[in-house]
C-alpha cells in the first residue's frame, strides 16, 4: 500500500474547498439550513383562543345587562303586586293579583337561570 503525502492531501483539499467556495454567489454567505417549522397554527392558535376570550367577555357584559334589566323590572313587579295586595281585602283577591304573580314568577326563573350562566 502506498501512502499519498501529507502536503499533496492537503492541497487537493484546499482546491476542492476554493472550488465550491467559488461556485458560491459573489458576496453571500452560505446558507445555513432552513430553520424547523415552528408547531403548525402556533399563532392562529393564539388568535382564536383570544377571540373567544373576547367573546366570551362580550356574552357575559351583556349577560350582566339583561339580568340588572330584569332585576328592574322585577322590583317595580314586586312593587306593583304590593300596591294591589294592599288595595284589595283579605275575601277579595284579583285576576290582576294572580297574573302579575305569575309574572313575577316566571321573571324571577329567568333571572336565576340567567345567573347560573351559559354552563
Amino acid at each position: 500500500m502506498r501512502l499519498i503525502p501529507l502536503p499533496l492531501l492537503l492541497s487537493v483539499f484546499l482546491l476542492l474547498a476554493v472550488e465550491a467556495h467559488a461556485q458560491l454567489p459573489a458576496g453571500r454567505p452560505p446558507t445555513s439550513p432552513p430553520a424547523p417549522p415552528t408547531m403548525p397554527g402556533g399563532d392562529a392558535d393564539d388568535a382564536r383562543n383570544q377571540q373567544a376570550r373576547d367573546l366570551a367577555k362580550k356574552a357575559n357584559l351583556e349577560r350582566q345587562a339583561a339580568l340588572k334589566n330584569d332585576a328592574d323590572k322585577l322590583l317595580r313587579l314586586a312593587v306593583e303586586l304590593k300596591d294591589y295586595v294592599d288595595k284589595s281585602n283579605e275575601n277579595v283577591l284579583s285576576v290582576s293579583v294572580m297574573k302579575k304573580a305569575d309574572e313575577i314568577e316566571k321573571l324571577a326563573h329567568s333571572v336565576k337561570d340567567k345567573m347560573k350562566g351559559p354552563n
